[in-house]
């Protein structure tokens, strides 16, 4: 199979494509309308009566307060508090649909309720993380982290395996499929109903006739653009049990900004892939929308996997409330363990239904504790003012600290507020390099031959803030070194714009990107 490959569409799966991108402009089209008629709906009772205008003015004012002294980053409270208090009525309806980032009380109990039982069933050892401290205590400081903070324990007895090619990671996934014995779990931010897929979806109907429990479950906004509903009753009908994460569609529904932008597949507790790369065939360069595609991913083995699966099994109950049969994980939770080895893994998860912001305490943390390098691979870069820093500062004592990213974009507003970052950071001794061959897409962090991290965290609000994503923290093992020389070899064919954007952006641009960069976490 070559990368220049094209495929038509099936007139069935063009017209799946058409009905899923009509789909979403009918619902964004609602949902302007619903702000637009709320919005007008208040205008018209503050003209009416005074003591309703004055009494939107003191609301807004407290809810200016609230959100100025919330417990979060600046960059966060900043535009809402400009758009509540430039446009009012405006801006507080905005932040009662989209800005409370999902803080539904009906939602963070059942995700409190799911987690509270799951991590009770997964290993818990200190002794492990005491034994990174003694080797790395900056290894060991983040292993702390993940284990009491965010309940993700670290594995000995695993083992990674780095893909700098999606196509090989492809072909390792579907070696892994034809071997299922028991259950095949699958969830992905998008679904294309497309050749890569097809060939996976041939075997999991195979593996369906063969007694195996196949599980697939897509985030609605991410595969809006490729498939329609449609797609989830052609996989029920083929017994391939499918659902849908947070169906996207107008209504006062707090919960709709937060999307499931996870990529894992795991196999009976045996392996279990992650990564960047979604399962439709531009991740894949069997169709090239934006020239080449560049990604990475990586597959564990051994008693790791059971934390893929935990992490699987957190999204797909929560998106039923009552289902019992789901309740059972037990015989889900079965990884074998493997040989000790030299390293440690820990796969881990972030979730908007807590306080932590899990993928960006891990990547500063990473940051601080460089020494010599410290290495990103993202598509997007459009960071808080904390990673910023660290990021400078990194680059001021004498770390070499150096991102690629695209060279060209796929969005092209984003791109800009990527850019609009350089300056800063290259003043600061942080080298950029852009992937000139196309799309770089990859989320990937790579330290000193030591450490890494490869998953599904870029460097921007949605997914440090506001989506469901997943890693792999991986140290001291041959997996390290193959990330750093994937990236050496990505870099090689990247444009060092470094220099560029050391010198000062013209005026007219410069205010551009500064407005965009204000608004960037509503984006």
């Amino acid at each position: 199979m070559t990368g220049t490959r094209h495929t038509k569409l099936a007139p069935e799966r063009k017209a799946a494509r058409k009905n899923g991108i009509f789909r979403l402009v009918a619902v964004l089209i609602a949902i302007i309308f619903e702000i637009a008629l709320i919005t007008n709906l208040f205008t018209r009772l503050n003209d009416h009566a005074e003591w309703i205008n004055v009494t939107t003015r003191v609301v807004a004012v407290l809810l200016v307060l609230l959100i100025y002294n919330e417990n979060k980053n600046a960059a966060f409270k900043t535009p809402w508090i400009i758009l509540i208090m430039a446009v009012p009525i405006f801006g507080i309806t905005m932040y009662l649909l989209v800005g409370l980032n999902a803080h539904t009380f009906q939602m963070k109990r059942r995700y409190a309720e799911i987690d509270e039982k799951l991590f009770s069933m997964t290993e818990s050892d200190e002794t492990l993380v005491q034994d990174i401290k003694d080797r790395d205590a900056g290894a060991g400081a983040i292993a702390s982290y993940l284990q009491n903070q965010a309940h993700f324990t670290p594995y000995v007895n695993s083992g990674v395996t780095y893909f700098g090619d999606t196509m090989e990671a492809l072909e390792a996934m579907l070696d892994a499929l034809k071997s299922a014995e028991h259950f095949i779990f699958m969830e992905y931010f998008a679904i294309d109903d497309k050749e890569a897929w097809h060939r996976i979806e041939e075997i999991l109907v195979e593996k369906v006739k063969a007694g195996v429990e196949v599980r697939v479950f897509y985030d609605d906004l991410g595969s809006i653009g490729f498939i329609n509903t449609a797609f989830s009753k052609k996989m029920n009908s083929l017994g391939i049990k499918c659902r849908v994460f947070n169906p996207f569609f107008p209504g006062l529904n707090r919960f709709l900004n937060n999307r499931d932008h996870r990529k894992i597949t795991v196999v009976d507790g045996k392996t279990a892939f992650t990564g960047g790369f979604n399962l439709a065939d531009e991740y894949f360069n069997i169709e090239r929308p934006y020239k080449a595609w560049k990604d990475c991913g990586i597959r564990v083995t051994g008693s790791a996997v059971d934390a893929m699966t935990v992490i699987f099994l957190e999204n797909w109950n929560a998106t039923k409330k009552h289902f019992e049969k789901d309740k059972l994980y037990d015989k889900f939770l079965v990884a074998e363990k493997g040989e000790t080895s030299k390293g440690f893994v820990i796969p881990f998860a972030d979730s908007p239904m807590d306080e932590l912001q899990v993928g960006e305490d891990v990547y500063i943390s990473m940051i601080d504790r460089a020494e010599d390098y410290v290495w990103f691979m993202t598509p997007y870069l459009i960071i808080t003012d904390e990673l910023k820093k660290a990021l400078m500062l990194a680059a001021m004592r004498g770390v070499d600290v150096r991102i690629i990213t695209p060279g060209v974009p796929d969005k092209k507003m984003v791109y800009s507020i990527t850019r609009s970052f350089y300056h800063d950071l290259c003043n600061a001794g942080v080298k950029i390099y852009e992937w000139t061959p196309g799309f770089m897409h990859g989320k990937l962090c790579v330290s000193d031959d030591t450490l890494a991290v490869c998953g599904t965290i870029n460097l921007d609000y949605r997914s440090l803030y506001h989506h469901f994503e997943n890693g792999v923290f991986f140290g001291y093992c041959d997996a390290v070194i193959d990330a750093k020389h994937d990236f050496e070899k990505t870099q090689s064919e990247c444009a060092d714009v470094t220099l560029d954007y050391k010198v000062g952006r013209k005026g007219i641009m410069r205010l551009g990107q500064m407005f965009l960069r204000l608004f960037a976490e509503l984006l």
